[in-house]
């Protein structure tokens, strides 16, 4: 945020549990409940060992949720996601038997490791909240929130994410490495025993569940849809893009600033909200020209540079 605002005192031992076990950057906590609130997913991509997995188990502990973790690899199918149709001799009948995606938290591990065919698995539970099963549609549990991690430096044996996909992520956060004094107090943490055996639930999903049904109430002045407007319309005419932000980046934005008013415990959006979430919710949505990349443009300097020509509404 561009200026200190107080937080929601609901959602503060829920930021005090993640800290307690996942020493990182605030904002990327920060983001983590924001989308959680909004009931969008969520793409982790940084180096192993940075504490993605123990963020996700974190937040199901905190949650006292239905956790599964899956390791996409290259020979997973999407049935090993989803489930599928068991035949009982005795009975003669097909029985459904449920994959690790009736949760409430899944953890995709390294997503971009298993093959298209099986990352699509995910589109339309990410989506839609349900998954079609042998014709016949089957809601997910809820709240459900996909964390999906991937690595940005070793692509041998990798399935790039399709831009379709990439777009039902919600935000793309990175946890990064901690700095020298940090680290002492992560090694002293994990002393005498690993801290998420200390994490204790501090909110029900029932609880969770009304705090989402409370985001949509938020308010959302036309001034402020129309600068969401007017940054996703500029992407789709920026020359350094090949494809600009979608209609459902615009949604999920709007979605996000929502949640994040809701957050930082105000019933309305204003411009710093769309400020502090433009980093982690459109640089994934766009693809840069050949020539862009080959100039060393990232995705978020673009963002950051049409965000930088949109005037602010006041």
């Amino acid at each position: 945020m561009t200026a200190q605002q107080d937080e929601n005192p609901s959602l503060i031992p829920l930021k005090s549990n993640l800290q307690s076990v996942i020493y990182c950057k605030s904002d990327a906590i920060d983001i983590l409940i924001v989308a959680l609130l909004a009931g969008g997913s969520v793409l982790i991509e940084d180096v192993p060992g940075v504490g993605k997995t123990t963020l996700a188990k974190a937040l199901a502990r905190s949650l006292h949720a239905k956790f599964r973790r899956i390791q996409f690899t290259p020979d997973l199918l999407p049935a090993d996601i989803l489930g599928s149709s068991v035949y009982n001799p005795v009975s003669g009948e097909f029985k459904f038997d449920p994959g690790p995606i009736f949760c409430n938290i899944l953890l995709a591990d390294e997503i971009n490791r298993a093959s298209p065919r099986t990352q699509s698995a995910l589109l339309e539970a990410m989506n839609e909240n349900q998954v079609t099963i042998d014709g016949e549609s089957r809601p997910l549990s809820q709240p459900f929130i996909v964390l999906a991690t991937q690595n940005p430096i070793e692509f041998h044996g990798t399935y790039p994410l399709p831009e379709a996909q990439l777009d039902r992520f919600l935000v793309q956060l990175d946890i990064g490495y901690p700095n020298v004094e940090t680290e002492i107090d992560i090694l002293k943490s994990h002393e005498h025993e690993h801290p998420l055996e200390k994490i204790e639930p501090v909110l029900s999903l029932e609880a969770v569940k009304q705090m989402q049904q409370e985001v949509l109430k938020v308010h959302v002045d036309d001034s402020i849809l129309e600068y969401i407007v007017e940054l996703v319309h500029a992407s789709r005419h920026d020359s350094r893009l090949d494809l600009g932000i979608s209609p459902r980046g615009s949604l999920m934005l709007s979605r996000a600033a929502q949640a994040s008013a809701y957050f930082f415990n105000r019933d309305y959006v204003v411009p710093d909200d769309i400020l502090w979430l433009l980093p982690y919710c459109l640089p994934h949505r766009i693809l840069l020209t050949s020539k862009s990349r080959y100039a060393g443009l990232t995705q978020k300097e673009i963002i950051q540079s049409i965000g930088e020509h949109i005037k602010v509404p006041v």
